[in-house]
């Protein structure tokens, strides 16, 4: 069995530079399979000049704590950005590491009391003392101590279980020796050493040895090993071949290896597979690079060199086990290995392949949640990006903090903050709705019985019922033919049934009240995006005063999605309705009193909250008063006010409950006849439904147990609705003849669109001429 001792025929030392023999054959830790010439080794300055580091890749973000010199210098642990796993307290503390390879340097400071009283020799040695090097360096490299001085490990708190491996006396020579002869390893050693390993606990075992396939004492030995749980790191060899070692093979063995082993191979500080590296190969499945150049750790007299060779990628990568298992202690080896290989930075080909294998170690990616994510304590899935939109009428609501615990697909517990996956609605281009083209109005009338609807033809040749927008002296005439089929019943009752018109409309058409036609600035109601499907009205007479009730289903429209065309690009919940209204003409005044009931099953006033959270669904109780009076001379003024109450729930997890109110209002003055017989000229201002106060409380899972998996506390936190915009509405209309038709022009002025501050006020203008038949 070839050591990889020294592992360089070729490697550097420090301050003075200098050309160092090694001991090792292909594989291990060597940059070249030639063999180099034996040099004497100069002795080294009692201080010796740190190393250059090359420029980190990626950049990591800072942090006072651990973004050091020392961190900096240290190239493997900026190459995979271990400083994500510093940040959430992953040091490796409590992990056990062991390391099959030369011993250790037992004075060294590096280590401390940190050196497990399981470490042991198995092969025969009379102590774990390092006689080559390469033993200290490999375990320096995953675990050597943070002290700001020179580099330090990967896992720098993690507790060591050194298994000396080598033949008696094959190291004794290794410095200034090339021979193949020098720095040997039984197979029979290495078996005990993994069972040692894993009869102290290991949860990782790093072993930078390679040469032929290993024998059915070995694989039997990582066998027990990984039944245990525990994770084998292999070094891929320095053969510049096209596969890895054959000692590496047994990764493949997937009876023996269960997804547990890890072949590693190296690259430099930019990703690139180093010159002498054996590729993924037929190992590609379970092969990952970690940085193996140049790699600064001291010797077993502790004096620091460069080192080269996948004997440096290796213990990289174990130190990289050991931050995930001491942060997520919760994970098999299975998982931690499925989690670097998912999480690695894509290199060469795309996806798995022949040069990279699964690409190069990324504690970035490895260190966030990985696949479908939920609440803890839940099963449905949640996003880190989007779990909820607002309505308008909240606007620019400042949700606040909401602060969770979330499960990856590990389930690892992550802390968030879930207010930035709450978005805002987007401004609704009233003015573009309003001047729909396009459309036929017809109507027919039998005696008490008036039929009147709207077609709007669709790119396909076929007809759906729609809206209509028109001018002043048609509004009334509009309550009664966009979709509605009346019938008096004798001079006191009347009903209503309507196609995609709501309740409130089939009430305003059974008492002939009527609206000016303003484009954007509505009569104040608006706020949620319902569509009515169908809707019943029935009016009764008393005395003189009108008693409305009426009823109505439909959609509520919260989401754009252009691959739903055949839904005008909508997404939809539904929603019902009910009313009560009073109305009263008293000479030249009209007055409406209506109480209204609005149910949503999967959406509060319009706004999405997604299964993430929970079920989400309200009940809203509104008070409407309107009037209108006619002045003379053509003079006309109107106004409308609404107050409303929501009840809302999201049932799940956090079970919010909370109560919002909400506003609108509206008010007009008209004047007819003004520069020209049937001409009439009118001005709105308008704030459409707005929430003025209220929130939901959510129940929010804070802290999650690794020991029993579950939830232990929950933290009731609000979820405030209300915006700090308001919008305000302000719109001029004309309409007079022209020739056959009529031309009427709109000029509005919003300000807070959507109840959005920070949005500039939106303006602008419409002309259009229109014909009748």
């Amino acid at each position: 069995m070839k050591g990889y001792g020294r592992s360089a025929p070729r490697w550097w030392g420090i301050a003075p530079l200098a050309l160092l023999a090694g001991c090792g054959g292909g594989g291990g830790g060597g940059v070249s399979t030639t063999p180099a010439p034996v040099v004497t080794i100069p002795t080294p300055s009692p201080s010796p000049t740190p190393a250059p580091a090359p420029a980190p890749s990626p950049t990591p973000t800072a942090t006072a704590s651990y973004d050091t010199s020392e961190y900096r210098a240290t190239v493997g642990a900026v190459s995979m950005n271990a400083l994500a796993a510093y940040q959430k307290g992953a040091t490796g503390a409590g992990v056990n590491l062991a390391i099959i390879d030369s011993g250790i340097d037992t004075t060294s400071a590096e280590f401390g009391n940190r050196i497990s009283s399981a470490s042991q020799d198995v092969a025969g040695n009379s102590s774990i003392a390092d006689q080559s090097g390469h033993g200290t360096a490999v375990a320096f490299t995953a675990a050597g101590r943070r002290n700001d001085a020179g580099t330090h490990g990967v896992a720098f708190d993690a507790t060591l279980t050194i298994l000396r491996a080598d033949r008696p006396g094959t190291c004794a020579s290794s410095a200034g020796s090339d021979s193949d002869e020098s720095c040997k390893f039984s197979t029979d050693a290495i078996a005990r050493g993994v069972d040692a390993a894993r009869n102290a606990g290991a949860r990782v075992i790093n072993m930078s040895l390679g040469g032929a396939a290993m024998p059915q004492t070995l694989v039997a030995a990582i066998g027990r090993a990984t039944a245990a749980g525990i994770v084998v790191v292999i070094a891929a060899g320095n053969d510049s071949t096209d596969n890895p070692d054959p000692f590496a093979n047994v990764a493949s063995d997937t009876a023996t290896a269960r997804n547990q082993v890890i072949i590693a191979g190296s690259v430099g500080t930019s990703d690139v597979i180093s010159s002498f590296s054996d590729k993924a190969g037929n190992g590609a499945a379970y092969f990952l690079a970690a940085v193996g150049e140049r790699v600064r750790a001291p010797d077993n007299t502790n004096t620091p060199y460069l080192w080269s060779g996948t004997s440096f990628a290796a213990p990289q990568i174990s130190g990289a086990v050991a931050l995930l298992a001491q942060a997520f202690p919760n994970l098999t080896g299975a998982q931690i290995v499925d989690i670097l290989f998912r999480t690695a930075r894509d290199a060469g080909s795309p996806g798995v392949d022949a040069v990279y294998g699964n690409g190069v170690i990324d504690l970035t990616r490895a260190f966030q949640p990985v696949g479908v994510m939920s609440l803890a304590g839940s099963t449905a899935a949640i996003s880190t990006v989007s779990n909820a939109t607002l309505s308008p009428a909240m606007g620019d609501a400042s949700v606040g903090t909401l602060g969770a615990v979330i499960l990856d697909d590990y389930h690892r517990a992550f802390a968030i903050d879930l207010a930035p996956t709450i978005r805002r609605a987007g401004t609704t281009p009233l003015l573009l709705g309003a001047l729909q083209t396009g459309r036929q109005v017809m109507s027919v009338a039998r005696g008490e019985l008036t039929a009147a609807f709207t077609l709007s033809a669709r790119p396909n040749g076929d007809a759906v019922l729609a809206r209509t927008m028109l001018s002043d002296r048609q509004a009334t005439s509009a309550r009664a033919i966009a979709g509605i089929v009346s019938q008096r019943l004798g001079s006191r009752t009347s009903y209503a049934i309507g196609f995609s018109q709501g309740a409130g409309t089939l009430a305003a058409s059974l008492a002939g009240a009527a609206q000016p036609a303003f484009l954007v600035a509505g009569d104040g109601t608006a706020g949620v995006e319902l569509r009515p499907r169908s809707s019943g009205a029935v009016r009764h007479l008393i005395g003189g005063i009108g008693l409305t009730g009426a009823a109505e289903t439909g959609d509520v429209l919260w989401q754009r999605d252009p691959a739903l065309a055949g839904m005008s690009g909508w997404r939809r919940s539904r929603y019902d309705r009910v009313l009560l209204a009073l109305d009263r003409r008293m000479g030249m005044l009209s007055l409406g009193l209506t109480g209204s009931l609005l149910n949503e099953r999967d959406t509060i006033l319009g706004a999405r909250f997604d299964l993430g959270f929970g079920a989400a669904s309200a009940a809203s109780a509104f008070l409407d008063a309107r009037a209108r009076a006619d002045l003379g001379a053509g003079w006309s003024v109107g106004g409308a006010w609404r107050q409303g109450w929501t009840r809302a729930r999201i049932a799940g997890v956090g079970d919010g409950r909370g109560l919002l109110a909400t506003r609108a209002f509206a008010a007009d003055l008209g004047k007819d006849d003004l520069l020209a017989s049937g001409d009439s000229i009118g001005l709105r201002l308008a704030q459409p439904l707005r929430v003025e106060r209220g929130g939901v409380a959510l129940s929010m899972p804070v802290y999650w147990d690794y020991a029993s998996g579950a939830v232990t506390a929950w933290e009731r936190q609000r979820l405030n609705l209300a915006p700090t915009g308001r919008e305000l509405d302000v719109e001029m209309r004309y309409a007079a003849p022209l020739a056959i038709g009529l031309v009427e022009t709109n000029l509005f002025w919003r300000r807070d669109p959507g109840n959005i501050a920070v949005l500039p006020p939106d303006y602008g203008a419409a002309l259009r001429w229109s014909v009748g038949f």
